[in-house]
Parts: structure tokens; sequence; C-alpha cells
């Protein structure tokens, strides 16, 4: 149950930080209130993602994919390019992330 409440955080931080960048500072009160909405239930799932997660696990994964995926939410909905360096980067982190997943201490 844990990956469970821990792909729920990503999705939910996912949401945030894309009503966050539609926020556009926090001027716009819905999207703001959005925002600290989606990141409270995010940390919630996080923390109880963490009964049964690792907290090294948990937390790559989640930056992880968190990065990944606002990447292409940048891309696609807001048409931000990702340079070469970039695209460099966020595989390094994958690679990471698979790495802790697979050969980590418990594995």
């Amino acid at each position: 149950m844990g990956y469970v409440y821990l792909g729920l955080a990503i999705v939910l931080e996912m949401l945030g930080t894309t009503c966050m960048k539609l926020s556009d500072g926090f001027e716009h009160k819905p999207f703001a209130i959005a925002t600290l909405t989606f990141y409270g239930f995010c940390f919630y799932f996080f923390a109880l993602s963490l009964k049964s997660v690792q907290l090294n696990i948990a937390y790559a994964t989640w930056g992880g994919l968190g990065v990944v995926l606002a990447a292409v939410i940048a891309k696609i909905f807001f048409h931000e390019s990702i340079s070469t360096p970039g695209l460099i980067g966020i595989t390094l982190i994958v690679v990471g992330v698979v790495l802790c997943n697979f050969f980590g201490e418990n594995h």
C-alpha cells in the first residue's frame, strides 16, 4: 500500500506544481489555493507511504518522477523547451532512481 500512497503523493505534487505555475506568483487566488491544497494532500500521502517504504527509496522515487513529470508537463502544456544537457540530467536522475529502487540496501 505504501507505493500506492507514494503514487498519489507524486500525482498530487504535479497538480500542485502545475497550479503554482498557473497562479502566476500566487496572484491568481484560485490557483494559489489549489496549490496549497494539493501540496497539503501530497505531503499527507507521502507521510503515509513512509510507513512501509524506506525514506531513501520513497524520496528518490518522489523526487525523480517529479522531475521527469514536471519536464513533460512543462513541454506539453506550457510549451517550454528542454535542452540537451537538461535531458541528459533528467536521464541521470532516472538512472539514479532505478539504482536506488532495484539495487538498494534491502534488495
